[in-house]
């Protein structure tokens, strides 16, 4: 992908930019014309020196003070409007670069592999994707604008110093070089602490994420004041590292006033001495005090945003940092027939593992006919669904392949590849909004009758029916208005409307009791008729109803056959069962049988 920048998210914005640019050349014009009008009262008026200008030279005292005023007056006006207008403006372009660089991080992360979120804290990304994105408006606003109008006030004021006392113009800007020593000395260890004060930040997301989203077995397991006691932890480590940035960025500013506060003194004992030897006017040393006044505070603008700059710059590569990061799922180029993913599924010799020492799946080969129920069992760990998630593309394999008709997966479209597939997966997961929009998440055009047919093959219709706003209910934050069971035939009903020729079944009816196990079985079945169907299965309930059993330990197959033969061998499923179930009579029988 093209490397982000900052330029890349401004270009879109350049004809506002160059209006913001110009209103703030009119805006510091008229902080150059500030201290005119005193000074014609002060030289013209009450020193009773001719005005250099004919139209105003026979003009009354009056008359003089009179337009004096009006023109402050007007130039404190028009200066305040457009200071409104370029704020206003500025902050709109800034805003819409947040905005621009917010979508483009959110969409680069929803389509990034499940192994970059095994690597990341959530947390950790939420803080970038909504407090470090800031950071680029801080840039622009804070960075760009007010360095651009600091520099040109600075080159009209030193041209107008220049014509009024070049000497003390020039013992003016002394300062200069002891404050850019300053911001070398400063530089890295201002940067160093800004990058830290954002990582700790970052920190604290992902401790307060981590709490909330297991809020259920902290409470259950009574861990309240140790989960306390590591969120103040990672708030004091993120406190102080703040503390480390602000105390450096203070004595950096203290430095740079005292520097400034030394430059004016010195100009103002001299130039009060010009005065005096009648080098230079009353009124001129005036506007000289006033340009002092406002070129130090550009010059001191422009050193103190560079401390703020130097923050948000931290916050701006940490959001392009995790734009840079390379999807680990890349796109294919074709597209699935009409008729959908109807061939033959096969797995190829395919490894794949979180990280490189330690494999997860080894070797998998497995063949799956069009149609054919194939149910994946295996203790904790074995695999099972890491291997599914080769399927929809979630993670790819480091080698070997998957094929599906025999192409591989890989050269399919993202998109046209995860419509093929439907899932049921564990913990099931609804969103907090109508039981409508969730039950048509793959299918959001659905009409309300399909969207009905589904939730009725899934046993849901009734219970959403009592409801008093029915389909329109609006369901609580993780399903918190719904029981797992309802929560999970909601996310039945889904796969049911999406229609897909494949369907994956994460143990559907784990989180259901007896009567309603019985219910979900039969709609289950029909969900399951002509499609093929892949189960991660750990009841027996489901695991009979499967055309064959692939027994996964330690990332390899070991079984691979139907129901009664696997029993009848006696064999890691035999044993497997034996162990969760006690399934010693249902074992015994097969045995007889044999």
């Amino acid at each position: 992908m093209t490397r982000p920048t900052i330029r890349s998210y401004l270009r879109p914005y350049r004809p506002a930019l160059c209006v913001a640019l110009l209103q703030v050349v009119l805006i510091n014009a008229l902080e150059l014309l500030k201290p005119w009008p005193l000074k014609i009262i002060i030289d013209h008026v009450l020193a009773h020196n001719p005005l250099p200008w004919a139209v105003l030279a026979d003009r009354s005292p009056e008359t003089l003070i009179a337009l004096a005023c009006v023109g402050l007056v007007l130039i404190y006006l028009f200066s305040g409007a457009l200071n409104v207008a370029t704020d206003y403006l500025t902050i709109k372009i800034g805003q819409r670069m947040v905005n621009d660089l917010r979508r483009d991080l959110y969409s680069h992360i929803q389509r990034l592999s499940l192994s970059f979120y095994n690597r990341r804290q959530i947390g950790d990304l939420l803080y970038r994707v909504t407090s470090d994105t800031m950071a680029l408006q801080t840039l622009t606003m804070n960075g760009l604008f007010p360095v651009v109008s600091a520099t040109l006030l600075l080159g009209g004021m030193f041209a107008v110093m220049l014509s009024v006392d070049w000497y003390l113009t020039l013992l003016a800007l002394a300062v200069c070089p002891p404050l850019l020593c300053a911001i070398a000395a400063l530089n890295q260890k201002m940067s160093s602490a800004a990058a830290q004060a954002r990582l700790k930040e970052s920190a604290v997301y992902s401790v307060v994420q981590r709490t909330l989203s297991a809020i259920r077995v902290v409470q259950a397991f009574t861990k309240e004041e140790e989960e306390e006691k590591v969120f103040l932890q990672a708030s004091q480590e993120s406190l102080a590292a703040d503390l480390r940035l602000y105390t450096v960025q203070n004595f950096y500013f203290a430095l740079v006033n005292t520097l400034i506060a030394a430059g004016t003194a010195s100009v103002v004992w001299l130039g009060a001495r010009h005065v005096l030897s009648g080098e230079l006017t009353l009124g001129e040393l005036v506007v000289l005090i006033s340009y002092l006044a406002s070129l130090y505070t550009p010059l001191n603008n422009i050193f103190q945003t560079y401390g703020l700059v130097q923050r948000a710059q931290a916050g701006v590569r940490r959001a392009f940092e995790l734009l840079e990061s390379e999807r680990g799922v890349e796109e294919g180029a074709k597209i699935f027939p009409a008729g959908g993913a109807r061939g033959e599924i096969a797995i190829r010799n395919v490894c794949f593992g979180y990280q490189p020492s330690r494999p997860v799946l080894k070797n998998i080969s497995l063949r799956v006919a069009p149609g054919e129920k194939v149910a994946i069992v295996g203790p904790t760990g074995a695999g099972k669904s890491t291997l599914v998630s080769l399927l929809p593309r979630f993670l790819d394999p480091e080698s070997g392949r998957v094929t599906i008709g025999g192409v591989d997966i890989r050269e399919f479209q993202l998109k046209s590849l995860r419509r093929q597939i439907a899932m049921v997966l564990q913990p099931p997961l609804v969103f907090p909004i109508t039981i409508r929009e969730n039950i048509a998440y793959g299918r959001p055009e659905a009409p309300l009758p399909e969207i009905v047919a589904a939730a009725r093959l899934a046993h849901i219709h009734d219970f959403i029916e009592a409801l008093p706003q029915k389909y329109d209910t609006v369901i609580g934050e993780q399903g918190a208005t719904l029981s797992e069971g309802e929560k999970l035939r909601v996310t039945i009903a889904r796969a049911v409307l999406l229609n897909a020729p494949i369907l994956i079944l994460d143990e559907p009816t784990s989180a259901l009791d007896v009567e309603t196990e019985e219910l979900v079985i039969d709609g289950i079945n029909r969900l399951m008729a002509g499609r093929t169907t892949f189960i991660i299965a750990h009841r027996l309930s489901t695991v009979r109803q499967a055309d064959s059993i692939v027994v996964l330990q330690q990332g390899r197959i070991v079984e691979h056959g139907t129901f009664s033969e696997l029993l009848r061998r006696g064999g890691p499923f035999a044993r497997l069962y034996r162990s969760q179930f006690g399934l010693h009579d249902e074992e015994r029988k097969f045995r007889l049988v044999k």
